[in-house]
């Protein structure tokens, strides 16, 4: 009797965690407990991080602390300043970080004086500052100060791009987006990061790693690819008619359907609702027309709901990102998860290797160079 094995680990339970539970009843997402719309609606993101990384929500009193110690790190070194300078225009951002982040490492190794949990802060506190740093000397020669007073990230990310403090309601968008990108179990680049946790490497190895995994499209670069789909329409009609033409040659529609959720992405109406406030704020409702369109016909079509990445979108550009900025967002997010992961391994490791179904030739006699 033959039976198919699962596809790309589906299906498979590689480990136990208490961080997180992703799609439990098909449609939910806690972290440590908690639903992510009830985070990303009445918490900020440095609660959420502080919750991933320290195991609790934190007091009004710790969370001040918190946040004073993530603006305290800002800066960058000035050796990270010089190598960021070396890096093309032509890079895509999340190579900048994935670079940086391993030549943080040189700089500031982990020991004694950068602990596992120091580096996960500082990580997260910088990584705006590594790719502003660059994306302006890159674009105009301009060496900007990273250090700014912004009582968040997500404000602190929005001053650096565009060169003035955010409007609140800006600020808060990109806030509530972080809290839904924050972590999600064992995801590609989350699994990467303990893998690598697990030989016993460093804490910006494992980062490294998951960085890298992050680029590619099937994981956090399909919300570039969304941005790219939803823009090559100029209106809702045009949308249909162009998407059903995708579909009629089979062609993969990013950001819709998920490995994990069955009946719908817990994150998707909460960015979808930021998607049309920052629509409205802006007085240009095509986009999120187009999206809605393009939901609905993928609803109707295939039976695929959207994930998190696809209302994303909207809402960055919106908020005046650049496309290939949209995954770089998802690494400052993400790594309060991949720290608590990381952290979690390192608490009761065992080193990740699993097997594999040998499909090659059977064993075979060596030929000499003359009879081959």
């Amino acid at each position: 009797m033959t039976t198919t094995k699962p596809s790309g680990l589906a299906g498979i339970v590689a480990g136990e965690t208490a961080i997180c539970t992703v799609g439990h009843e098909g449609n939910s997402l806690n972290y440590r407990g908690y639903s992510v719309s009830d985070l990303a609606e009445h918490g900020t993101f440095e609660e959420t991080a502080y919750l991933l990384i320290y195991g609790k929500l934190p007091t009004k009193t710790e969370l001040k602390q918190y946040q004073d110690q993530l603006k305290a790190l800002r800066g960058l070194p000035q050796n990270l300043k010089a190598m960021l300078e070396q890096i093309p225009a032509s890079a895509h951002p999340m190579d900048v970080l994935r670079t940086g982040c391993s030549a943080l490492g040189t700089l500031e190794t982990e020991g004694s004086e950068h602990s596992q949990i120091n580096i996960a802060n500082r990580l997260m506190a910088c990584f705006a500052s590594m790719l502003f740093y660059w994306y302006h000397f890159s674009k105009s020669g301009r060496r900007i100060e990273t250090q700014t007073e912004d009582a968040s990230i997500a404000s602190h990310f929005l001053h650096l791009l565009h060169g003035s403090v955010p409007e609140p309601i800006f600020a808060s968008a990109l806030d509530a987006s972080l809290v839904l990108y924050a972590e999600h179990e064992f995801n590609a680049s989350t699994f990467t990061a303990r893998v690598v946790a697990s030989t016993l490497s460093d804490f910006y190895s494992a980062i490294t790693a998951a960085i890298g995994a992050l680029r590619g499209p099937l994981h956090g670069g399909a919300n570039e690819a969304a941005m790219e789909l939803i823009e090559s329409f100029h209106s809702a009609d045009q949308a249909e008619s162009g998407l059903l033409d995708l579909l009629a040659k089979k062609q993969l529609i990013m950001g819709f359907g998920h490995r994990v959720y069955k009946t719908s992405d817990p994150r998707s109406q909460v960015i979808k609702n930021w998607s049309r406030k920052l629509s409205e704020k802006n007085k240009n409702m095509s986009l999120f027309e187009i999206s809605e369109r393009i939901e609905s016909i993928m609803w109707r079509e295939k039976k695929l709901f959207p994930n998190l990445d696809f209302y994303s979108a909207s809402a960055y550009h919106h908020l005046n990102i650049p496309t290939n900025m949209f995954t770089p967002i998802f690494v400052i997010a993400r790594t309060s998860g991949w720290a608590a992961h990381i952290i979690e391994q390192r608490a009761n490791n065992k080193l990740i290797r699993p097997g594999a179904d040998y499909t090659g030739p059977a064993p075979r006699d060596w030929l000499p160079l003359d009879k081959r």
